[in-house]
């Protein structure tokens, strides 16, 4: 591992399984010796889990823009106060969602101009960006199958319109990039985490021989 630790970044639409991975990846890490952090947005600190509360379960009028702006603040506050300070002191760091995200939900899904989230996301994040990220592809209709069917209890995200999650499903199926790596979340979740860990290896190690 390098002195800086390890970055990963779990994203993708509603239902596609990435709680239950980063919980398989870390029982794994731990069993192994490694101690990953593990964190979710929003959320991970006690004023990102309060605006987490406000976002999720309010049913207060919420516009595009104001709900971009309570995002990024759970964001800056839960990189300051946890991401940095892990990676700095060499651990790995596992984030259910990340920056990605905002483009996707809050881009894509609610047609916030993309400059107006790039500017907000780079204040948020300092310049922050992960060593690898897994986008877990799923159709936005077995999505919300799978949420009907589960014990989750669902929030506003949740309840919104089917082409919202289509829209949103779209937008990560057409990412791309040097530290993105796509999998299909219509696999089982064995699966999932087997072709997960292999990736986190294989990105782990490289970067651990740069240092």
């Amino acid at each position: 591992m390098s002195d800086r630790g390890f970055f990963l970044v779990l994203e993708g639409p509603e239902g596609c399984g990435k709680t239950t991975l980063a919980t398989g990846l870390a029982a794994q890490l731990r069993h192994e010796g490694v101690d990953p952090v593990l964190v979710r947005e929003p959320g991970g600190t006690a004023v990102a889990e309060a605006l987490r509360r406000e976002l999720l379960q309010s049913e207060r009028a919420w516009t595009p823009e104001r709900e971009l702006l309570y995002l990024v603040t759970a964001r800056a506050d839960l990189v300051v106060n946890v991401i940095l300070p892990a990676l700095d002191a060499g651990r790995m760091v596992i984030s259910d969602r990340f920056d990605l995200s905002t483009r996707a939900y809050q881009g894509a899904g609610r047609g916030v101009p993309a400059d107006r989230i790039e500017w907000v996301n780079r204040v948020a994040t300092g310049g922050l960006e992960p060593d690898l990220i897994l986008i877990l592809d799923l159709p936005a209709a077995v999505g919300a199958e799978r949420i009907r069917v589960g014990e989750r209890q669902t929030d506003r995200l949740d309840r919104e319109s089917p082409e919202f999650h289509e829209r949103v499903a779209a937008f990560y199926l057409a990412q791309n990039g040097p530290t993105m790596t796509h999998l299909d979340a219509t696999m089982s979740p064995e699966h999932v985490l087997e072709l997960a860990r292999r990736e986190l290896d294989a990105r782990w190690l490289h970067e651990a021989k740069k240092t």
